[in-house]
């Protein structure tokens, strides 16, 4: 489906851009892009050769094709939005834009679609903007292969790298991103695609989903964020085959998950993060396929999370493998691969014979006094964690896998 879609944007707007081309450079009779923009007829070329170009307040009004010879830079000085679009069938390949200006009261982009469909943006750079990429009100658009790199020191005066809002059928693919506020920020966005993308080292979150629907993101890395993936108040999300890694803070998560429903998280690895997955207020989303390795807390889920299925799991030397704040469990576990499991099989199927639970009380014990993690490696809490493996009283009694797996699961 999401190939099929990818081919139709791209034929729709190879079919839409027929028209003649226009040289711009100080070699050339057009010595700007916006004399160039406003001399060109939809469907035009702008061939932009490389260079300096001193810019901004660039509006776009008809469809156009933009394209960069040689890498040339649009430099917006700082001074407000450098190029708005405001048409269908845009596409801008090949430059590197930089100095969108800082605003308490504008998200100033340093590439904007405003209502604007069929549009592309492309094998760009962009540098030291306040929002770099932002689309709003537009369908049908593909967001590929860039470089976003931001130089954001605090979350109020930084802007998101890839900032949709109101969006439907767009694919956000290949591109390396850093140093914004959040990575990539989706907002009452439908029928997304995010794939291929390398969001790290952004203050708050590598990918920042908020009232989005049926979207999809796979086969992403996300790396040492300030505060990981943030998925919320979204229904039918596919979250697959992605990285979430080296997410440290008191208020850091490989994914955190909050009114979530219906959706899949599957063959994902959860590697050296504070918390791995953190559920709140979650229904109806299957865990399956997924790695959680060295993390300090693998699972946090949260006493309102119910219906959701935990299975063909691997947890792998975390500190903690779950975690919740309840004795009540509303949730399966099943078939999953704990290192911590010390049971026997003895009729060599694979499954354990004697039930496995992940909830230790010392878990229990620091989800409500914090500073008891000092006391973590002492043989204390491992006598405390035995009796209550064997005579569960604090700890959830019904928080089980049944069926724990002998062997790592592949």
């Amino acid at each position: 489906m999401y190939l099929r879609r990818t081919i139709l944007l791209l034929f729709m707007f190879q079919a839409a851009m027929i028209g003649k081309t226009l040289d711009v450079g100080l070699q050339h009779p057009l010595k700007t892009i916006s004399a160039a923009i406003i001399t060109s007829a939809a469907g035009d070329t702008l061939r932009v050769h490389s260079g300096t170009y001193i810019e901004s307040g660039l509006t776009i009004s008809h469809p156009l094709n933009l394209v960069g010879i040689g890498n040339p830079l649009v430099d917006g000085n700082h001074a407000g939005e450098i190029l708005t679009v405001r048409a269908d069938n845009v596409s801008i390949e090949g430059f590197t834009f930089k100095g969108s200006g800082l605003s308490h009261l504008d998200e100033n982009a340093a590439v904007r679609f405003e209502d604007a469909h069929h549009g592309r943006i492309s094998n760009n750079t962009f540098e030291d903007n306040f929002f770099a990429i932002y689309i709003s009100k537009s369908s049908n658009c593909l967001i590929e292969n860039n470089t976003i790199h931001g130089k954001a020191e605090s979350e109020s005066r930084s802007g998101n790298a890839i900032h949709m809002w109101y969006c439907k059928d767009v694919i956000i693919s290949g591109n390396t991103i850093s140093g914004h506020r959040d990575g990539i920020y989706l907002e009452f966005v439908e029928s997304c695609e995010v794939k291929d993308n390398h969001s790290s080292e952004n203050l708050r979150y590598g990918l920042h989903f908020m009232f989005s629907n049926h979207n999809q993101y796979h086969d992403n890395f996300f790396v040492n964020n300030g505060a990981g993936v943030a998925v919320m108040y979204s229904r039918h999300v596919d979250m697959l085959n992605n990285v979430f890694a080296d997410n440290w803070g008191s208020a850091a998560y490989g994914l955190l998950l909050k009114d979530i429903y219906d959706s899949n998280i599957m063959d994902n690895q959860f590697s050296r993060n504070t918390v791995g997955l953190y559920s709140e207020a979650c229904n109806r989303v299957q865990i399956e396929g997924n790695t959680f390795a060295s993390n300090g807390w693998a699972v946090k889920i949260m006493a309102n999370s119910m219906d959701n299925i935990f299975t063909r799991n691997n947890f792998l030397s975390n500190t903690f493998d779950i975690a919740t704040n309840s004795r009540q469990n509303f949730n399966s576990f099943s078939q999953n691969y704990w290192n911590r499991y010390r049971g026997y099989d003895m009729d060599k199927d694979g499954i354990g014979d004697v039930p496995f639970r992940p909830v230790k009380l010392f878990s229990l014990l620091t989800e409500k006094n914090e500073p008891a993690l000092m006391l973590m490696r002492s043989i204390f809490v491992e006598i405390m964690d035995v009796a209550e493996s064997y005579i569960p009283i604090l700890t959830p009694a019904t928080l089980i896998d049944a069926e724990p797996r002998m062997h790592l699961i592949p």
